[in-house]
């Protein structure tokens, strides 16, 4: 840590202020006045924030502090921006937005330790704060003032909200998981999901190719130094073996299409293992680990029995087990937890060796993962013909999930799609909604749509298998949609080869 002149260290908040205050002369912020006057408001805050400052206590020192567990994390967290963002270009698009919301922050951090200690710190530690919110969590341009709530919140939590821990004075929440938890339990609680790019952020990132693979690798140098390997394995497995037990009891999977979420899968390296808040135990590093697990399952499922967005899960759990940390920690520190700690077999090894140990296990047990498709970009539960099946063999949640994907489709434009969803809702029941979508698959070119939408026979409504223009939405490349230009002797095969019999007759002929 070095110590750089108070003059320069006064007018460093003001200068990522001003810088804000710039952005809002942006043609995609000035064409948004909603936008325009957040940034604008934000920037005249934190300037007066400044002015006060400078009048009530002018002299301040700038530290400087380049630790690795912030930019490390940084790299880990902006390679998954990047790589996620060439395939949902709302990230790249976004890019002034993330801007602002460093440069607030910088500003932020600075003014808050300017007040508290006079002192200035600078580094990156706003960096993984801010990348860490932007891969969960963002509020679209209209509502930003939110996302500027958010980070204070985050960075006030963590400056305010102290406990003694090992006989240090230090923060118990993370300054991005903590306001992540809170905003998204308002969010629920007021219905206001809407106002968030959230959904679209827990499922875009499945359009990046080997994603899970990608997060694999970017989040070993973190692994390494820093020693929470264990955590991200406690949790993976824990949720794993609960996908594999709830499929062998109720034939349908518990995520849907796959046995651990893409988005959950980040969570478990990049948002609950800040080794700051966690347990520094191993044993109760591990248990951390099966904690997280366990509340994403437990979260999951009260989310959707109660019909609210279910990508809550991974956000809501974290900053209660930031308050359990020290629980965790004496409880596996006790004589008869010490009889079953891990730890034990490392003992000859320390440091970077034993995080490189537990790092090997991890990978070991990922490679073994990924080969039994418990990880990775195909999974059975992608295949709309699966939840065909389950629906059709009443299976738990079989056809729930089955109307979920076809009304997908359907609002993609598939007929056949549509003509499902209509049959799943159950015509004499429900003849309004049902009769909206045999028109909508009418109108697509399906005729089985047009006949439902006329009469119903005696033996039920008319289905029939999907067309050509239907395969080429309904079949899916692994989570993604088939690639553009693929012959339809190609499309059949594929069609085939994800269970539609139709699909194994075409491409034969």
């Amino acid at each position: 840590m070095g110590t750089v002149a108070r003059a320069p260290a006064s007018l460093l908040p003001l200068a990522f202020t001003a810088a804000l205050g710039a952005l809002s002369l942006l043609p995609d912020v000035a064409g948004n006045p909603a936008l325009r006057w957040t940034l604008l408001a934000a920037a005249l805050a934190l300037a007066g924030w400044h002015a006060l400052l400078a009048r009530l206590r002018p002299a301040v020192e700038l530290l400087v502090a380049l630790r690795p567990q912030h930019y490390v994390q940084a790299c880990a967290q902006g390679s998954i921006l990047l790589y996620w963002g060439w395939y949902w270009r709302e990230v790249y698009d976004s890019a002034h937005l993330l801007l602002a919301q460093l440069l607030f922050a910088y500003a932020f951090d600075l003014l808050l330790s300017w007040t508290r200690r006079g002192s200035c710190t600078l580094g990156f530690g706003p960096v993984p704060v801010i990348f860490s919110i932007n891969l969960f969590l963002w509020f679209k341009p209209d509502w930003f003032y939110f996302q500027f709530l958010l980070i204070a919140l985050g960075f006030a939590a963590k400056d305010l909200i102290r406990w003694e821990k090992d006989g240090r004075r230090v923060h118990i929440f993370n300054p991005s998981s903590f306001p992540l938890g809170l905003f998204s339990l308002g969010l629920i609680l007021t219905g206001a999901t809407g106002l968030t790019w959230g959904q679209e952020i827990a499922t875009t990132l499945n359009r990046a190719p080997q994603i899970y693979l990608f997060i694999f690798l970017v989040s070993l140098p973190g692994q390494v130094l820093f020693g929470v390997a264990g955590m991200t394995l406690a949790a993976v497995v824990t949720v794993y073996v609960f996908g594999l037990l709830y499929f062998a009891a109720a034939g349908t999977y518990y995520f849907i299409d796959a046995y651990i979420p893409i988005a959950v899968f980040l969570g478990m390296h990049l948002l609950f293992t800040d080794p700051s808040t966690a347990p520094r135990s191993e044993l109760g590093r591990l248990a951390f680990g099966v904690l997280y697990g366990l509340g994403v399952i437990a979260l999951y499922g009260v989310l959707g029995a109660y019909g609210h967005p279910r990508f809550y899960d991974k956000l809501l759990a974290v900053p209660v087990m930031n308050l359990l940390i020290q629980l965790i920690d004496r409880a596996c520190r006790s004589a008869p937890a010490r009889r079953i700690d891990p730890g034990a077999l490392l003992r000859s090894l320390a440091g970077r060796t034993r995080n490189l140990a537990y790092v090997g296990v991890w990978t070991v047990v990922f490679v073994l993962l990924s080969a039994a498709g418990g990880v990775g970009d195909a999974h059975r539960g992608t295949q709309v013909t699966f939840w065909q099946r389950a629906c059709a063999d009443d299976l738990p949640n079989g056809c729930r999930h089955y109307a979920v994907l076809v009304s997908g489709f359907c609002n993609n434009g598939s007929g056949w799609a549509c003509n499902e969803y209509g049959i799943l809702l159950q015509p004499e029941r429900r003849p309004e909604q049902a009769g909206r979508a045999f028109r909508r698959g009418c109108d697509n070119g399906f005729e089985p749509a047009c006949a439902n939408l006329d009469e119903i026979g005696p033996d039920g409504p008319a289905r029939t298998a999907p067309a050509l223009a239907d395969y080429r939405i309904v079949v899916r490349d692994g989570r993604r949609p088939l690639p553009p230009g693929l012959p339809p002797p190609q499309i059949y095969l594929r069609a085939c080869e994800q269970g539609f019999a139709d699909g194994c007759r075409r491409a034969i002929d």
